[in-house]
């Protein structure tokens, strides 16, 4: 036990300064996500029991739709996460408040522009047709629509924060945040099941105001708080820079509409072809398999920045023996994968209670094999992030909307694949993850080529 406790010791307290920074943050995200990953899964089968499961199929599939305006941020936050963290380690705190202080002027705009649009056509859209559901909830749609674009549009601007603490290399700070804003739609939940009926209105008021309160409470701490010295101010504008951000953030833009296309049409996809039901089963199964890539993602989310921080000080083989590490952890949870797959039908009736949904081994396997993926795709993209190699990425994100899509319909009506087929389909689509980033890193940093390709 004394030898145990020595090396988690001295595990966290050896390594340069950014190594530390990196393993502290990884051991506080950790007891973040022990506490969140509960509170995450319990909401799901309370939402279920509130308005049915049809009915939460509907909630998921209106707030894919509406992640779709993501589109807008144009790769904004990405371009902002590099720049602040090159500025920062550079020392350079004016530069840093300028890119803030630009990336918040920008977004607003654009903010409210989208929620003046989306009022005027919100006036021709019948909901009921767009979800495939009863036409006597055609305006409870229609309004609950609304709620859900205005919180987007407030979020769209004030999650920046989060991108700040990432290129300040505190991404345990960006997840408590959201630690708070699960924990508020777990009290959200509760209280609507006690003093309620089922009502999608009271979900999405419920849902979409109370993290938005948490976010303005950071928001303003942070700003009049710790990092009040590049805190967003007027007369820091400077779009001039909005060149540097959008340029670089540019391909970042491209990169997550692939993302936005593959991930957020799911639910849609599904609910015209299958029905409501079905999007639940489907994002049941991707909540499930989402274990391991939090526990990836825990990892994986201070690496990114540290990434950017070592190659700005020309630190190679920091980042080449932080590979190698990375990929032993990645290893280490494919066997977690396979055992999780073997239990999951077991698992699935100890959450969701005995009978409650129908899900065939054959959609866990492949959910499973796109996690396991997921796991050294990751690893390698977030390398190229950090160091702003992103013209293969790039091109390869114009090309995998198009092979998702494709894949997808030819799949669901020649092979009757049901939702396994947009599981094979994403699987596809993501072949630079798994396939051309590792050997864009290995041609990099072993053959030494310019990172700019």
């Amino acid at each position: 036990m004394g030898k145990v406790v020595f090396f988690i010791r001295h595990f966290f307290t050896s390594g340069n300064k950014r190594s530390l920074k990196s393993k502290k943050n990884i051991l506080l995200l950790f007891a973040i996500r022990a506490v969140g990953m509960p509170i995450s899964f319990m909401i799901i089968p309370l939402t279920i029991d509130y308005v049915s499961a049809e009915t939460y199929g509907i909630w998921l599939t209106i707030s894919s739709l509406v992640a779709w305006m993501g589109f807008f941020n144009i790769g904004i936050n990405n371009g902002l996460r590099n720049k602040l963290a090159e500025s920062i380690a550079s020392g350079n705190l004016e530069l840093s408040k300028k890119y803030i202080s630009t990336t918040y002027a920008i977004l607003s705009f654009i903010s409210v522009t989208i929620f003046l649009v989306f009022i005027f056509i919100n006036m021709f859209i019948d909901w009921s047709i767009v979800l495939n559901s009863s036409s006597e909830l055609t305006i409870e749609l229609s309004r609950v629509a609304i709620i859900v674009v205005g919180y987007f549009c407030f979020n769209f601007v004030l999650s920046t924060v989060n991108v700040i603490y990432l290129a300040n290399q505190q991404p345990a700070k960006a997840s408590f945040r959201g630690l708070v804003e699960q924990l508020s739609s777990l009290l959200v939940i509760v209280l609507l099941i006690n003093y309620t009926s089922g009502s999608l209105l009271y979900l999405a008021y419920g849902l979409c105001l109370s993290p938005l309160v948490v976010l303005i409470y950071y928001n303003l701490s942070l700003f009049f708080g710790e990092l009040k010295t590049i805190s967003p101010s007027l007369q820091y504008i400077d779009f001039s820079l909005s060149r540097d951000l959008i340029g670089l953030g540019f391909k970042f833009f491209i990169i997550q509409i692939a993302g936005i296309i593959q991930f957020q049409t799911a639910n849609f996809i599904i609910i015209n072809y299958f029905g409501a039901s079905e999007v639940t089963n489907y994002n049941i199964v991707f909540k499930y398999f989402s274990v391991l890539t939090m526990l990836m993602g825990i990892f994986m989310l201070p690496f990114w920045s540290a990434v950017t921080d070592a190659y700005s000080k020309n630190d190679i083989e920091w980042i080449k023996d932080a590979e190698v590490k990375y990929r032993k952890i990645a290893i280490a949870l494919v066997g977690v994968a396979i055992l999780m797959l073997m239990v999951s039908n077991y698992a699935y009736d100890l959450w969701l209670g005995k009978g409650q949904v129908e899900i065939s081994f054959i959609t866990s396997c492949l959910m499973c094999l796109f996690t396991i993926l997921f796991f050294f795709g990751s690893l390698y993209c977030n390398i190229l992030n950090g160091i702003s190699a992103l013209n293969i990425q790039f091109k390869a994100s114009i090309v995998s909307p198009f092979a998702f899509v494709i894949s997808a319909y030819i799949f669901i009506n020649y092979f009757e694949w049901g939702i396994s087929s947009i599981i094979v389909a994403s699987i596809i689509a993501n072949f630079n993850g798994f396939i051309l980033a590792p050997l864009q890193y290995r041609k990099i940093f072993f053959n030494r080529e310019n990172v700019s390709n």
